[in-house]
């Protein structure tokens, strides 16, 4: 793009409008900042709409667009030319973002929960966007469907207190008889801690006491995850050898 600074979008190239250039080439030709600027369709006073949305995508910083679902209403309307209906239409285009992302993959009571892919590809687009770790526990049937997703805790930004009492006592008034636990790491990095590990095998054994099997352990990151039934750290000796 040139350097002439255009006060509205009526003023630039045809090839460089967002609204023309999506006509002719479909919404994937078009920049994050194009996108946003279709989405807002107006700026605000001496300043075009392009312009504004490059903006909120530079105050983003190497987070890019994904930025977005953390910042809040109040952040957003920090911003330049951003006020409170501005707001609400980004918050609520990131929350539609969501959920086609899940929609994409399949509905929650279908889901096979012996796969810890599938499990977490779900559930990540939501987690991802956590600042603090949060625990889930899903309870299962005998025949693997869901019976209910509860949140246990919501922790610091690396730590997340989960207490196995509260787990089994949620899942015995669910009917529950298997779980899996997960939870997130804000940092982005799903390696498991050894605090994680620990937790896992008091879980795993206060299960096998009352009858209630820990399927799974999945701790997701930003687009990864690790599931430590897979990793072979359900254990908590054998765990922490593993890791190490």
């Amino acid at each position: 793009m040139n350097n002439i600074t255009y006060r509205t979008i009526s003023q630039l190239p045809d090839t460089e409008k967002p609204y023309e250039k999506c006509e002719r080439f479909g919404p994937e030709a078009l920049s994050d900042a194009e996108l946003l600027a279709v989405l807002l369709r107006t700026g605000s006073e001496g300043v075009n709409v392009l312009d504004m949305s490059r903006s909120i995508l530079a105050s983003l910083g190497s987070e890019g667009i994904a930025g977005l679902s953390r910042m809040t209403g109040e952040q957003l309307r920090r911003i330049r030319g951003v006020g409170r209906v501005k707001a609400m239409q980004i918050s609520c285009a990131a929350e539609l973002s969501r959920r086609i992302a899940q929609a994409d993959i399949g509905y929650e009571a279908e889901l096979d929960f012996n796969d810890p892919k599938t499990i977490a590809e779900y559930y990540m687009e939501d987690l991802r966007h956590e600042k603090q770790e949060v625990m889930y526990l899903l309870c299962l049937s005998s025949r693997g469907r869901l019976l209910k997703r509860e949140l246990i805790s919501r922790g610091t930004v690396n730590r997340t207190a989960a207490d196995p009492r509260e787990i089994f006592v949620s899942a015995l008034s669910h009917g529950a008889a298997a779980i899996v636990l997960m939870h997130n790491h804000p940092s982005g990095d799903p390696t498991p801690s050894e605090e994680d590990i620990r937790i896992t095998a008091r879980v795993r054994r206060c299960g096998q006491l009352i009858g209630i099997e820990l399927l799974d352990h999945i701790v997701t990151g930003d687009h990864r995850y690790v599931s430590l039934r897979m990793a072979g750290l359900m254990n908590c000796e054998e765990g922490l050898r593993n890791a190490s």
